[in-house]
């Protein structure tokens, strides 16, 4: 845990203690109020009083972390503020000091993209120094990984949404595996990627029971739509949230070659459980076999494929999937913008 020291000059009593700060803003927030565009930024703030309520100016802050050394430090302005921009995600520990009054520290932990507002800090004249736990709810901070992976999107368009890149992923509630399969389906890219394929489809008259023309498209246009949207609700997230497992793939950038390989096949048949244990992933397995046979209910009856064409299918799906892991590990990243830098020493 980082440390944050503070000595500084005596507190002004001259100053009122300002209105209480407004609530930290997520990631999220601050993307719609400054645009697609514009990533969010990691900060952390607060206000420095005494214990009469006055605030002080000119409290040493001092941000201790993990790696950086040595400290960065600020003191507080006449509203008794203070700021540090852009910190690195991770634990961190704050210890502010001003001459006269005993030092107070708080400790936590900084996710990616997060502007944390700690509680007023308060500096006594005696007593001991108190420690402040302010690191965010497991929930809470799956929530702001969870923000920062729906703006992955390879060369800033096609969408790349169930890859986290963080070495310390949060996992995910029932609700957000929910979300997280909704935005991926109704995204715009993926209904006029459908559109692509039906219309390929069309042209070499696959799916020939759908017949040609306007209706022969719908027809094909419905059922391709319906195949990813089945698919992605039921392998990411109707049996993910059953089985309580992550249907992320988890973006492993280091070791040597050999290692990352293994690592993006085994990743096609196993998966992390939300207690953190890797397991056999039944959620993907099984919801390709599902996905599958939901197929046949739309698809024409000359299409339709059998349990065993449905069992061979599933294991191409895995085979892809395979394929799939192997594009992220070594290339998929460096074509993704607006990935945090993570601490943690991945390239």
């Amino acid at each position: 845990m980082a440390l944050l020291s503070f000595v500084a000059p005596a507190c002004a009593q001259q100053h009122d203690l300002p209105e209480a700060p407004s609530p930290q803003s997520t990631p999220a927030q601050q993307s719609s109020q400054s645009g697609p565009e514009t990533q969010s930024t990691t900060s952390v703030h607060g206000v420095v009083v005494n214990n009469t309520g006055a605030v002080c100016e000119g409290a040493l802050v001092e941000l201790d972390q993990p790696g950086i050394n040595p400290p960065v430090t600020t003191t507080s302005n006449s509203n008794g503020r203070f700021d540090f921009p852009n910190p690195a995600p991770g634990p961190f520990k704050l210890t502010v000091t001003s001459s006269g009054f005993l030092p107070q520290v708080i400790s936590g932990m900084l996710t990616a993209g997060q502007s944390l507002e700690t509680s007023s800090i308060v500096l006594t004249m005696k007593g001991t120094t108190t420690e402040v736990d302010v690191t965010a709810s497991r929930e809470e901070v799956a929530e702001e990984q969870l923000h920062l992976e729906e703006n992955q999107r390879v060369f800033g368009f096609f969408p790349n949404f169930y890859v986290t890149y963080d070495p310390h992923p949060a996992p995910l509630t029932t609700k957000q595996k929910f979300t997280l399969a909704w935005k991926s389906s109704i995204d715009p890219v993926n209904f006029a990627a459908t559109g692509v394929i039906a219309g390929i489809e069309q042209a070499t008259n696959s799916l020939s029971g759908y017949g040609q023309g306007v209706q022969g498209y719908a027809k094909r246009y419905g059922a391709g739509y319906a195949d990813g949207f089945v698919s992605n609700m039921i392998g990411g997230a109707i049996l993910p949230s059953w089985w309580k497992q992550d249907p992320r793939y988890f973006y492993k950038g280091t070791g040597t070659t050999r290692s990352r390989v293994l690592y993006a096949i085994a990743m096609a048949v196993l998966c992390k459980g939300d207690n953190g244990h890797w397991q056999v992933n039944y959620s993907g397995i099984i919801g390709g076999l599902a996905a599958g046979g939901v197929s046949n209910l739309y698809y024409p009856a000359s299409n339709r494929s059998g349990a065993a064409v449905t069992f061979e299918n599933a294991g191409f799906g895995t085979l892809e999937s395979a394929v799939g892991n192997l594009f992220q590990e070594f290339l998929v990243k460096k074509f993704t913008p607006k990935i945090p830098n993570y601490s943690s020493g991945q390239p």
